[in-house]
C-alpha cells in the first residue's frame, strides 16, 4: 500500500489496495472453482428439522438432484439434542452438509428498535454481550454433536467464531456460513468477512450480475446466491439467469428457496407438515433450474454429495 498519496483518483486509491475500481461490467467468466474443481453445488435452504432433511434426500433422490447442503433458519437452540442427532446421521450417511443457523438475535428478543421503521436492520444481530455468549454456546453445542457448519448472522459473532476456530476451541473443520441476514453487498465486505473466518460469503438476492462479477474478483471464497428467493428476501425468481451466474460466479452455491410461501421461522412440530411440503417443493425447484442449465447448452460442472471441501456432519466419536 506504499505510494498511496492524497492525489491520487479514487480509482487508482482502489487499485492500490488490490481492490476492483468498479463493477465488473465485462463480466468475466470466474476461474475460481471448488475444491474438487467444480463451479456450482445446489443448496436447499430452510431444511428446519429431521423430518424436512429426509424429505429433501428423498426427493433428491427421486428428481436426481444432487443436493450438495442444506441450511436452517429456526436456530440450534430450537431444536433438540435428539433431533441434531438424527440430522448428523442423516447428513453423515448421505455425505450432506447441514449447516444450522447460530441464533439468538435481536429481532427474536425484546427489542423495540427492530419493531421500528428504521431499525429492522438490528434484527440479525447479537443484541449484547450476553446473547452474543448465548450464541457461542449454540455453535459449541453445534459442534459437540458433530455439526460441523454454522449459519452466522453477526459480525461480532464471525470473529469470535474464527478466533476460536484458530485457537483450536472449535473444530478445525468447522465452517462458517455468512447468512443472507449479514449480506455481502460489495468487495470489501467480502474481503473483510474472509478475513474475520467465513468459509462462505451469502450475498444478497438482488445484486446484479456486474456487482456479483466484482465480488468474485475481490475473494476466492465460495459464494451463496439465491436463484429463487423468498417473499421477505425479495421474491426473486432469477432461474434464467442461472447459467451466467454460475459462469460468473463460481465457486458458487446456487440456492433454491421458494416465493409464495408462509414464512415459518420459527419452525417445529406443529408445523411439520407444511416445512416438509416447502422442503420438497424447493428440490423440485432445483430440477427445474438444472434442467433449465442444461437446455442452455451450459458446460458448467457441477458437484454433488461427499463433494472435497462440504463441511459434512460428523457422528460423534467416530
Amino acid at each position: 500500500m506504499t505510494g498511496l498519496t492524497a492525489d491520487l483518483s479514487t480509482a487508482d486509491l482502489l487499485a492500490g489496495l488490490g481492490l476492483p475500481t468498479g463493477d465488473g461490467h465485462d463480466l468475466p467468466a470466474s476461474a475460481q472453482r471448488f475444491p474438487d474443481g467444480s463451479q456450482y453445488r445446489v443448496e436447499i435452504p430452510s431444511v428446519e428439522g429431521p423430518r424436512c432433511l429426509e424429505a429433501v434426500l428423498a426427493e433428491a433422490d427421486r428428481l436426481a438432484v444432487p443436493v450438495a447442503r442444506v441450511s436452517q433458519g429456526t436456530g440450534v437452540g430450537l431444536l433438540t439434542d435428539a433431533e441434531i442427532d438424527e440430522m448428523v446421521d442423516l447428513g453423515a450417511a448421505a455425505g450432506v452438509e447441514v449447516s444450522l443457523f447460530a441464533r439468538p438475535c435481536a429481532g427474536w428478543d425484546t427489542s423495540a428498535m427492530v419493531r421500528s421503521s428504521a431499525g429492522a436492520l438490528l434484527a440479525p444481530s447479537a443484541r449484547g454481550q450476553d446473547q452474543l455468549a448465548a450464541v457461542i454456546d449454540e455453535i459449541r453445542r453445534a459442534a459437540d454433536l458433530g455439526i460441523r457448519s454454522v449459519l452466522v448472522s453477526d459480525v461480532g459473532v464471525l470473529a469470535t467464531f474464527g478466533r476460536l476456530r484458530a485457537a483450536g476451541a472449535l473444530p478445525a473443520e468447522m465452517q462458517a456460513k455468512v447468512s443472507v441476514m449479514l449480506p455481502v453487498a460489495n468487495p470489501v465486505t467480502a474481503r473483510l468477512f474472509a478475513d474475520l473466518g467465513a468459509d462462505t460469503l451469502n450475498l444478497p438476492t438482488d445484486l446484479t450480475m456486474p456487482q456479483i462479477s466484482a465480488i468474485r474478483s475481490a475473494t476466492p471464497l465460495p459464494v451463496d446466491i439465491y436463484i429463487e428467493a423468498p417473499d421477505n428476501l425479495g421474491g426473486f425468481v432469477r432461474h434464467y439467469e442461472l447459467p451466467r451466474i454460475i459462469a460468473v460466479a463460481a465457486p458458487v452455491y446456487v440456492k433454491f428457496g421458494l416465493r409464495n410461501a408462509p414464512d415459518v421461522y420459527p419452525s417445529g412440530g406443529h408445523l411439520d407438515e407444511t416445512t416438509v411440503l416447502l422442503s420438497r417443493e424447493r428440490v423440485r425447484r432445483a430440477r427445474l433450474g438444472l434442467d433449465l442449465l442444461r437446455r442452455s447448452g451450459s458446460a458448467a460442472l457441477g458437484s454433488g454429495p461427499g463433494a472435497a471441501g462440504l463441511a459434512v456432519s460428523v457422528r460423534p466419536g467416530s
